[in-house]
Order: structure tokens, then sequence, then C-alpha cells
């Protein structure tokens, strides 16, 4: 076939698939073939296509040529999976197939778990620091309490960094973005001897912002920027059957990041006031890109980690053991009253309101588990769990509030307030609070080869939680402040619990190339308190574990003589005393509680296409469907029912899916590679009780990058566009705003820009 035939062919199949759009891009094989994707989610080496789990892999090398620093580069690859994106890192959170925990309880974890290099994070906020070489990440779909316990109740995500090399060689990588977006990373192998290999990688990004403050006070400027250096060593002693790794890791961050947006016009009683107080700014609604403060919007993090995981050969099996300890340190600065002027006009709505909160979070884990050889009719991974962490938290709220003025009431309709002329309260209120969480588990899975075809799967944990916390607050004197309270707490509890969770099916292969399964999943997500700054004697009691039945029909084929692979799934989980926040106002200023909702349930399908139509075409493609809703809402006795049954969950919108693909063009010495990532997210609501204003509309957004690298892969040059069509959206929506008005999260990603990165590969490749 001739090259220009091969490329119009090409861009056909492209075309063809666009209609069934996905995740990972397995990589050339050298044959034609698609290369076969290893993965570790049983916590063994296997064949993507041996596990009877739903599973989307994402390469390392897509996620950085999604433009992404961290784990929301999955958000348009994986369609499962969503993000919550706040106004600081301590509050974000991750989505699989509707479910995920909206929490702002120290006492509380999160029910999609992350894994880095077989570490368990103690948090969701945690997992939203910079990624470092990655090799790939792994998306478990579903309940996985057998082999990852608690907080896995709706998924994991296992992220898998690269390892040393046995010779020296590296990389360094330079991007350049608009609005003076610069970042740099590099990586070097150095092995030492036969025995002893090593890898380090150093990353640094800065980033001016894409938001303007046009406050003329000293928080004025642009926002939404960051300030990020990191690095993190792989070191390896021995070799396979006696191999030793330590990893050793640093970041620190100073982003004035992720300011909240008003962007539609004030109503009721205080519109008019609002509106002359937010003078100079055109309300576009998610096309808005200004705001007016006098905070500037920040969350600085600082973390590190150790780890030493050893792999040894015995007579028994593999035996792996995992030793970690993490530190997180991350501190919000927050602007509450989203105006530039201290209490311009008497009452609660025009209080001057900022926040400042640091976190502390230290982690101690260890695993050792023993896995069987592989090669019998029983083969089986069991071992034992424990881990520690100590979280604590101080929260400060800071009021300037105006009571009382002896001026007249202006055009606006509100009786301004001025020094001379009016009373005021300048005051707070602060808490510290902390919670340890101590687990213990023991666990085992195997899987039963009963003939050549078929195979029983089966799995049990048995988990041991203690759960403790401590609240001491300071309370403010003046009564019906916005958002502060004036009762002393002096809380403390513990609770002990214990849960077995497991999982059940049979696994058949209908030939070499085709692999259906059926299986049944009990997740577990343990007990926790509603400790936050407002915490009241109400909130004391414990909120009771969350447990989830999932049933799952999938399928793994490969297809065309290994050009293609196409997996599918079908899955229902009912979830039950499903944690959730609930939201309520203090003096006209919301704050969030957490609570047992009730039952709630996830049903839906998936599909997964990855394929290799010829030696220039590579794409994947996939779609997710998933109905996540209430089906009965707790309502304590004697109160009306706060959520109808059929609600949508927050942020799970019913259909989401995404097409990404690269074509390698030679041209003699060099090869011009265009690669495109095409996403679409439906409809969702960011509230349990579907509210028109907190509805977030559907999107679809247009990456595309054209790259150039020389015939050995020794430099390579990409022009980088982000969303092509300039598509405008927001992420999340929050109800409180002025004026009524929503909060709006608008990520770069809402508008389009364009990029240049330059990579040059040193060494052995």
């Amino acid at each position: 076939m001739s090259m220009s035939k091969k490329i119009v062919a090409s861009a056909v199949a492209a075309a063809c698939v666009a209609m069934v759009p996905q995740a990972a891009v397995a990589q050339d094989a050298g044959d034609g073939r698609l290369d076969e994707i290893v993965v570790t989610a049983q916590k063994r080496e296997q064949r993507l296509q041996d596990v009877p789990i739903a599973v989307s892999v994402v390469s390392g090398a897509l996620a950085e040529a999604s433009g992404s620093f961290n784990i929301e580069a999955l958000k348009t690859l994986v369609p499962s999976l969503n993000i919550r994106k706040t106004n600081t890192s301590l509050n974000q959170s991750l989505f699989l197939r509707g479910v995920g925990t909206i929490n702002f309880a120290i006492a509380a974890q999160p029910s999609v778990a992350t894994v880095l290099d077989g570490v368990v994070l103690s948090s969701a906020g945690e997992a939203f620091g910079d990624l470092y070489d990655i090799e790939r990440i792994e998306v478990l779909r579903g309940p996985q309490g057998t082999l990852f316990g608690k907080n896995a109740s709706a998924g994991v995500v296992n992220i898998v960094s690269k390892r040393p090399g046995d010779a020296m060689g590296g990389y360094v990588d330079v991007g350049w973005y608009e609005d003076n977006e610069l970042r740099v990373k590099g990586a070097i192998d150095m092995p030492i001897s036969d025995t002893v290999r090593s890898r380090t990688t150093v990353t640094y990004g800065k980033f001016d912002g894409y938001i303007s403050n046009v406050s003329t006070t000293a928080a004025g400027g642009d926002l939404n920027g960051y300030d990020r250096k990191g690095i993190r060593t792989v070191w390896e002693i021995g070799n396979q059957g006696n191999l030793w790794t330590f990893t050793g890791d640093y970041r620190k961050s100073d982003d004035n990041c992720c300011v909240e947006i008003i962007g539609n016009a004030p109503t009721g009683a205080n519109a008019a006031a609002y509106t002359s107080l937010y003078s100079g700014i055109v309300l576009q609604g998610d096309k808005t890109r200004q705001v007016k403060q006098d905070l500037q919007m920040r969350s600085t993090e600082e973390a590190w980690g150790v780890s030493l995981q050893g792999n040894v050969d015995t007579a028994m099996g593999a035996l792996t053991s995992i030793t970690a300890y993490r530190t997180w340190d991350a501190t919000e600065y927050r602007e509450g009253d989203w105006i530039d002027q201290a209490a311009p006009y008497v009452g609660n709505a025009f209080a001057q309101l900022h926040d400042f909160g640091p976190q502390t979070t230290k982690s101690f884990s260890q695993e050792l588990r023993l896995a069987s050889s592989g090669d019998g009719a029983f083969n089986y991974v069991a071992g034992v769990y424990y881990s520690k962490t100590e979280a604590e938290r101080f929260f400060q709220r800071n009021i300037f509030n105006c009571t009382a003025s002896t001026l007249a009431i202006d055009a606006t309709g509100q009786r301004p307030c001025r020094a001379g002329s009016s009373t005021y309260v300048s005051t707070f209120s602060n808490a510290t609070f902390g919670a340890d969480f101590k687990n213990t588990a023991v666990f085992a899975d195997g899987t039963w080869n009963i003939t050549d075809s078929l195979r029983l799967i089966g799995g049990a944990r048995w988990t041991q939680d203690k759960l403790s916390y401590f609240h001491n607050r300071v309370p403010t004197p003046f009564a019906g402040q916005p958002g502060i309270r004036t009762d002393l707490s002096g809380f403390k509890g513990s609770n002990d619990s214990d849960n077995v969770s497991g999982r059940a099916g049979l696994q058949y292969d209908l030939n070499d190339d085709v692999m259906v399964y059926a299986s049944y999943a009990r997740g577990y997500k343990g007990p926790a308190y509603n400790v936050f700054f407002n915490m009241t004697v109400n909130n004391t009691p414990v909120i009771e574990a969350e447990t989830a039945d999932s049933y799952e029909l999938g399928l793994k084929s490969t297809l065309l003589d290994g050009r293609m692979l196409v997996n599918a799934a079908v899955f229902d989980a009912k979830y039950d005393d499903f944690q959730a926040n609930n939201f309520l106002f203090l003096n006209g200023t919301l704050i969030t509680t957490l609570t047992n909702a009730g039952k709630v349930s996830s049903k839906g399908f998936e599909l997964d296409v990855q394929a290799r139509p010829n030696d220039m075409l590579t794409f994947g493609a996939g779609v997710a469907y998933t109905d996540a809703k209430v089906d009965s809402f707790f309502t304590p006795p004697g109160q009306n029912a706060t959520v109808r049954a059929g609600t949508s969950l927050p942020l799970a919108p019913e259909w989401k899916a995404s097409l990404n693909g690269d074509l390698n063009i030679p041209m003699g010495a060099y090869t011009v590679v265009p690669s495109m990532v095409v996403s679409y997210q439906g409809t969702s609501f960011a509230d349990l009780n579907e509210p028109a204003a907190l509805r977030i509309p559907g999107y679809t957004t247009v990456d595309l990058t054209v790259a150039v690298r020389d015939e050995s892969d020794r430099f390579r040059v990409a022009l980088v566009g982000r969303n092509l069509a300039d598509k405008s959206f927001t992420v999340l929506k929050t109800a409180g705003g002025p004026g009524g008005a929503p909060r709006l999260q608008i990520p770069r990603d809402a508008e389009r820009y364009f990029g240049i990165q330059a990579r040059f590969n040193f060494g052995a490749k």
C-alpha cells in the first residue's frame, strides 16, 4: 500500500471509531500487533486480558501527553472516572462509576483508594500531587475490598512508577504554554553495578494563572497559577528473585488556586448592592475569567515519603514486604465573602469572611504477602496489612462585620457603612481537631483452575478499624456572626469495628482470545466521625461504615491477530450507609456536614477498545453509561425527607466517552506524529437535591498535539493545542455565593491555549 493510501486508510479508520470513544492505548509490539498490557490489579503481574476485573490502563506517555501534571489527566482518559476540583487540595476527591465522597471531615476517608507503588495514600487530596515518571496508571472499577481493603468501596487508582534501567541514560523535557506556563522535567538512570541501579526524576513548574483579580487591593493580579517542585529517586538492589526497592520522594507547591468564580448576576434584595461591588467585571457565566476580592486564594503543600519493598522467591512462593512512611502538610487560605471591600453594608450578607487552615498528616503502613508461583491448579495471594494515620488540623475563620450604621440607605437599597458612622464587629473563631486511624487486615485471594478453560475465583479480607478523634474550639463571643459558633466544643470519641469483605466469581475462556467472567464483590469503607470546624454535639455520633454489594459481568477479547482489544463490563452495585455531605446554612453562610445518607445504587455498562489497524495508526476508545442514584435517603424520625428517591448522585454524569489516537507519518529521517484526544462528559449535578442552579451542563473538548521526532528518537518537538473548539465549561458549582449566585470552578482546560514541548533523550534508550 502506498504512503498516501496508508494515511487515508488511517484517517478513515480513526473516523469510524469516533463514535465509540475511550482510555489507554497499548504500544506497538514490533510485529504490527499491540503489546501485551501487564497489570498488577491482583497484586501480581498478569496480562490485562487475563484479569477478571474491569480495569482501564493509561500509559505514562499518554497521561503526560494529556498536559496534566497530576491525576487530573485521568478525567479525560477514563470515562468511568470523575474528579471533584475545589479551591483547596484538602477537599478534592475521586469518583468511579458515579460513587465518591465529598468530604470536609478530618475523621473520614475516601471511597476511591489511591495506591502509589504499592503504598495506599491516606487521603484523596494527597493523590492530587504531581506525578513523577509514571510507567502506567491502572484504574480498577468497582469495589476492591479483598486485596486493597477499606476505602476502596468504589474502586482503586493504582499508580506504577518507572523502574531504573540497566544502562546510563535519561531525558530532559521542557514545555512552555500560553500565559507564561513553564514545565521542566528530567530523569536519569544511573546503574552502579549489575545488582545496584537507580533512577532519579526532578520536576519544576511555574504558571502565572488564567483568572484575573481586578481588585486594586494587594490581592489583585493573576490567579489559578502555581509554583511547584519535586524530586523522586528509586533504587533497586539485587535481581529477579531477590530484589529490594527503596523509593523516596519530596514535593512542594504554592498555588494561588483555585478561586471560585461568581459568574452569574446576583439576585434578590442584595442584587443591586452586589452589582455595584462587582463593577469592572463582565459576568458571563462559565465564560467569566475575572473576580474581585481582597484575599488571594492559596493552597500550599509540602510532602515527602519513603518506602522499602522486598520481593524474595521462597519455596512457598514469592514473598513481598512493603514498609512505608509518608507525611503531607497542606494549608488553605480561603476567601469566603468574594468581594474586595471590608463590610461595605450593614448585615451578615456583606461581612468579610477569611479562612486559614493548615493540616498535617503522617502515615505508616506495612504489608506482607505471599503469592504462589502461578504454575499449579490453584494460585493464591495471601497476606497481612497494618496502617496508622495521624491527622491534625487548625482552622480559623476571621469575621469583620458591620452591624449598624447612621448613614442613609443608598440607591442599592442597602445601608452603607463607613468608619465613624457605623458599628463594626471584628472577631474570629478557631478550632484544633484531629483523628487517628488504625487499620489491621488479613486477606487471601485465589483462583482454582477447574479445567483448562474454567476457573473459580474467590477471596476474603478481615479488617479491624480503630478510629479516635478530638475537637477543641475557641468560640466567638458575638452571637449571630456568619459561619462561626459561640459554643465551646471539647469533644472526643473513639470507635472499634471489624468487617469481612470479599469476592467470588467464575471465569471462562470461550477460546484462546475471548474470556468472559461473572463476579460478586463486597466493598467496605470504614466508620467515620463528622469532625470539622463547626462541629457540634449533634455531630459526635459515629457515622456507620459504608458497604457495597456489586455484581459484574465482563468480557475481554483479543481480535484481528492481536491488533485489537475489546473489553466490556456490565455492573450493578448497591451501597448501604452511603457517607455523603449535607449542606446547611449557619447565620447565612453555607457549611457542610457528613452523614449516612442511606441507600444508593450505581449500575451501567462500559466498553473499552484499543486497536492498531495498520502500522501507522494506534487508537483507544471507550464509553461509559452510569445510572448512579439515591434509592432511599435516611431521614431522622419526625423530619421531612430532604432528598427524594431517584435523585442522581453528585458529579455523576450518565454518559462519558473519550477517543485518543496517534498517527505516525514517516518523512525521511523524521516522523511526524499527530495525536488527538476527544473527551465528552454529560450533564450532572453538584448537589444531591438537583437544584437547577447547580446543574453542570455537558461538554466536549478536543486536544491536538503534532510532534516531530528524529529517526533515533533522541529529539522530539511538539506543538500542543488544548480545547481547540474553545469550549467553556465548569467542573463544579457550589451554592452560597453573593446574592444567591452559585460559585463556579473553571479549570484551565475550559479555554483554548497552545504550547510547545521539547524533549532530549540521552544515553541508552
